[in-house]
């Protein structure tokens, strides 16, 4: 496909139109670094979905599953994801019909985790005994690369999540990737004086609505609008809305990560992504296209 880019080379790798994507990688290539953002999911994108033959947790459950939370909290937690969940994920449903039932899980969930009395100090620490682990790769530090490419190149990261802001920028923070090109639009939660949590910070940023709806009066999209090239990451179908708000998008490359229900799912993700990854927990492919883009 790529001989520059053998990483695509990979068993994981899925394509369903490689000249295209030859010509993305190619134009992201020759019109270089500063007309370039990368535009990416956090949960299961960034971080990993399994490790250890276990499930890896997204921001939310290593808040859920936490010692900051009661059993009786535990327990209405999971058992609003046992009911949401499969609709979250079901492919018979469409967005009209999920998106309402989004805002009403996450909305449960977040008053829930109100009613814990969460302490801002604790946060750091609930990170640290978590099993949260960001994606890997050749040397076992994919993130890192991914990070440190972005960083060095001056190329915006800008990290798009319907999980708790607060949770993800202290896992990238403990990795010690926490650079000035990294922007985070997510769910964040709002203290009092006592540092303990009130309520979360509107908008909502639910699964199904990751777009210019909510990025309304961030003006982020807008500081950018020469980075008209986009590489997009993201592991659901809501994920491929991310590059809504940007004014004039030239080319974008989507990587989708397929890491759950690969062969039912398959066929939705190779219409939407031009590249789809399969249960590969690494960012090589990543870190392989951009070391491509960015090497003189």
């Amino acid at each position: 496909l790529c001989p520059q880019v053998p990483e695509l080379q990979k068993g994981t790798v899925r394509i369903r139109q490689p000249e295209r994507v030859r010509g993305i990688i190619q134009a992201l290539r020759e019109q270089g670094v500063a007309k370039l953002q990368v535009i990416s999911d956090f949960d299961m994108t960034l971080s990993r979905f399994g490790c250890n033959g276990r499930r890896c947790p997204t921001s939310h459950n290593i808040l859920d599953t936490s010692r900051v939370i009661s059993e009786d909290g535990k327990k209405k937690l999971k058992d609003l994801l046992h009911y949401y969940y499969p609709i979250e994920i079901d492919p018979n449903r469409t967005l009209e019909e999920k998106r309402p039932l989004m805002v009403e899980w996450w909305t449960k969930a977040h008053e829930l985790l109100v009613q814990q009395k969460i302490h801002k100090g604790d946060i750091a620490q609930i990170v640290r005994e978590s099993e949260a682990m960001l994606r890997y790769g050749h040397g076992m530090d994919g993130f890192k690369e991914f990070f440190d490419q972005l960083h060095k190149n001056n190329i915006p990261l800008f990290i798009f999540s319907a999980g708790v802001g607060d949770i993800l920028e202290e896992i990238i923070r403990q990795a010690n990737v926490f650079y000035s090109n990294v922007f985070v639009v997510s769910n964040y939660m709002d203290f009092n004086d006592d540092g303990v949590l009130t309520h979360f910070r509107g908008p909502l940023i639910h699964t199904y609505n990751k777009n210019n709806t909510v990025l309304q009066g961030t003006g982020y999209f807008q500081q950018l609008s020469t980075r008209t090239n986009i590489i997009l990451l993201g592991d659901s179908m809501g994920d491929l809305t991310m590059a809504d708000g940007v004014p004039s998008v030239e080319n974008i490359l989507k990587i989708g990560f397929l890491n759950d229900k690969v062969e039912e799912r398959r066929g939705k993700y190779l219409d939407s992504y031009d590249i789809v990854l399969e249960s590969d927990e690494t960012l090589d492919v990543v870190n392989g296209i951009l070391r491509y883009i960015l090497t003189e």
